[in-house]
């Protein structure tokens, strides 16, 4: 008799969701190769061979407008998300970052008896504190990145494991500056200024003008200045090229696909979107 295979419910929000999913994926299938792996992925996940119900571009929202305008879409989604777990039955359902999606998902699948894992806690020991006890009747476990949440969830006797920040294993103690300058063709004497606006279309759209304004600025009074934007995928190099040409369409500016991380090591200075790439940048 053949092995019952293993699934493995899964949602992402956004791309630091995508690439903690991917490398959740690959670890996992080192020890269940025949795992299935469904929900909501982006083009790390699935190209780790997950099969996504919807792209996680569907979910990447930020500000209360966008929220707004979108909400009818997202209640839908997660609605539709419930009934197709409920239905599934996944061995275990993993809701990754997101905490305003997946948390009232990983709720709802609690319920009808689906064991969930929250992966990345928010910031719950900084702000809305009261969102310990949603998520302790919401998860069956919280998985932590840094070791003094895992004291606050004890606290309220949430169960929560300590794993670690997935960047101490991908950023190296010592980044060799003059090793990202030659693999992006900067010359060693350069000033250098990253540009990160942002991994999602709303942040993009909302940072990038006043980020090249600055950057105007600083060629002004540093010519010969290196800008460098690293961007994440096809559609937000697009959409920061249309901003690019409206704003100051003379400014010198390099775009990258991807290599966001070689572009913060080779920097003098970075302008970034608040998330993870603040925590890369330190």
């Amino acid at each position: 008799m053949s092995a019952r295979r293993i699934t493995i419910g899964l949602v992402a929000g956004e791309t630091s969701g995508d690439i903690l999913g991917a490398g959740l994926i690959r670890a996992l299938r080192g020890h269940l190769p025949e795992a299935r792996f469904v929900g909501v992925a982006g083009p790390r996940m699935q190209a780790e061979s997950m099969e996504a119900w919807y792209d996680m571009e569907e979910l990447a929202v930020m500000g209360i407008a966008e929220v707004v305008e979108r909400l009818p879409r997202l209640l839908r989604i997660r609605r539709d998300l419930t009934r197709r777990f409920t239905a599934l039955r996944p061995d275990v359902f993993v809701g990754i970052d997101a905490p305003d999606f997946t948390i009232t998902l990983e709720g709802r699948l609690k319920r009808r008896g689906i064991r969930t894992i929250h992966y990345v806690s928010p910031s719950v020991w900084a702000w809305r504190q009261k969102r310990v006890f949603k998520i302790g009747r919401a998860t069956d476990n919280v998985l932590a990145f840094l070791p003094f949440e895992k004291t606050f969830y004890d606290r309220y006797n949430v169960p929560c494991q300590f794993i670690g920040h997935t960047l101490a294993d991908a950023m190296p103690l010592d980044p060799d500056k003059a090793a990202a300058r030659q693999a992006l063709g900067i010359a060693a004497e350069a000033r250098c200024l990253a540009l990160l606006p942002g991994s999602r279309q709303s942040e993009v759209a909302m940072l990038s003008a006043d980020f090249l304004r600055a950057a105007e600025r600083l060629y002004a009074r540093f010519p010969g200045l290196e800008i460098v934007v690293p961007l994440v995928n096809p559609s937000l190099r697009a959409q920061f090229e249309h901003i690019l040409a409206a704003v100051p369409p003379a400014l010198p500016v390099r775009l990258l696909d991807n290599h966001a991380r070689q572009a913060m090591i080779a920097a003098d200075a970075a302008l970034l979107a608040s998330g993870t790439a603040s925590l890369e940048c330190m």
